[in-house]
């Protein structure tokens, strides 16, 4: 399963969009350093159900839309400084490696100051806290390569090792591919040994931004000063307007059968008797649906998952002609892969024996053989055919 980092400072709300995501029991509160451990939970990315273009009525989406599941992984807040162990400290950088990417929920409404106290709305620039989380990542990153780099350079000296590849294998725990290492390598320079911090850094900055992409969840957007908000939007960012506190209403109530609501929906239907005071709140939080087409929280995990990662959804099939497995249900899997995964390498994410007894596979939409290597396309629906 995918594993998405959320991140961000104390009292930003993360623990908030982590249970809006999630509807996971956490502890919410308006003070610094919330969560300890680190929360993980189930959330979903929401997709077109593939039953539509195929005409077929499959019991696994939810009015057309498929919800397919991912890891969240809410780690406790950072304070300027954390890499040198400040606050809760380098741990909870740990807690990010192994995250394929990286939600950063920054404060937009300014009102709570780079430790995350509380201050007045407006007061502290979100813009700062972006920068800072990259500051501290690049120098968590820093640290770990100071530490051993003596020992790799000379290695790679006296070896005539070859330097992308030696350094992958050192970072290993960190979850680079060797692909990250060598384009870092290209922008600092390969001859290892001439490396000094400076280098250093740049070389952890640029591993930083090949390894732990991210989007930045605009959060307390239905509080945020406008000049915040257009300042965040003009960032050379992935920038979501959030608020996730809103997110999490609409959940609750949806959960309570007040409201009809679908994560990611850009309104919402009240089905339920409600009182003036709940029909205030909510009509502020159809206000803000209005303005930005969603609450956010559900636009950055789709984010994440189809446009910074790059994956696609692929549903495998038995029976070509009726899209059911051997039981016969509908559409019964949605697999998110890769985009440039292959026809074979599906096979053995379904299973290993299917992948090692792959025979060939089969296009169900268009009842065509396709190569081994044919690269799967979003919404292909696929037959393998396996001696097993």
């Amino acid at each position: 399963m995918i594993e998405i980092g959320i991140a961000g400072k104390p009292n930003a709300g993360k623990s908030t969009f982590f249970k809006a995501a999630t509807l996971a029991d956490v502890e919410i509160a308006n003070y610094p350093f919330t969560t300890i451990e680190p929360n993980v939970g189930v959330a979903h990315v929401r997709v077109e159900c593939v039953c539509q273009e195929l005409g077929v009525k499959c019991d696994n989406c939810i009015d057309g839309w498929r919800l397919i599941p991912v890891k969240l992984i809410d780690v406790a807040g950072l304070v300027p400084e954390a890499h040198k162990g400040r606050g809760l400290g380098n741990e909870f950088l740990d807690n990010l490696r192994q995250s394929e990417a990286v939600i950063h929920v920054i404060d937009a409404s300014g009102s709570t100051d780079e430790e995350g106290n509380e201050i007045g709305v407006g007061e502290h620039d979100p813009c700062k806290d972006v920068e800072f989380l990259y500051n501290e990542l690049d120098m968590w990153l820093f640290g770990i390569l100071k530490r051993n780099w003596d020992r790799i350079a000379r290695r790679i000296h006296l070896e005539k090792r070859d330097p992308a590849k030696y350094i992958t294998e050192q970072l290993a725990g960190l979850g680079f591919k060797e692909w990250q290492v060598r384009e870092a390598l290209k922008v600092v320079g390969s001859d290892v040994m001439k490396f000094g911090d400076e280098e250093l850094k740049t070389f952890a900055t640029e591993l930083r931004k090949r390894r732990m992409g991210m989007v930045i969840a605009a959060n307390k957007a239905d509080k945020a000063p406008e000049q915040f908000m257009k300042k965040l939007l003009s960032l050379d960012e992935i920038v979501i307007p959030t608020s996730a506190a809103f997110e999490l209403t609409l959940r609750m109530a949806a959960k309570n059968g007040y409201i009809k609501y679908l994560p990611g929906d850009s309104d919402f239907e009240i089905i339920k008797a409600l009182n003036e005071k709940q029909k205030k709140a909510l009509e502020i939080i159809r206000d803000f649906l209005k303005k930005y087409g969603s609450t956010g929280v559900q636009k950055a995990i789709n984010t994440v998952v189809f446009d910074l990662l790059g994956y696609i959804v692929v549903y495998p099939v038995e029976d070509e002609n009726k899209f059911t497995d051997s039981k016969g249900n509908v559409l019964p899997d949605a697999m998110l892969v890769k985009k440039g995964t292959t026809a074979r390498q599906l096979a053995y994410m379904i299973h290993t024996d299917i992948g090692e007894s792959f025979i060939y596979a089969l296009d169900a939409k268009r009842k065509m053989r396709i190569a081994e290597d044919y690269e799967l396309k979003h919404n292909d629906v696929i037959k393998i055919v396996s001696a097993k």
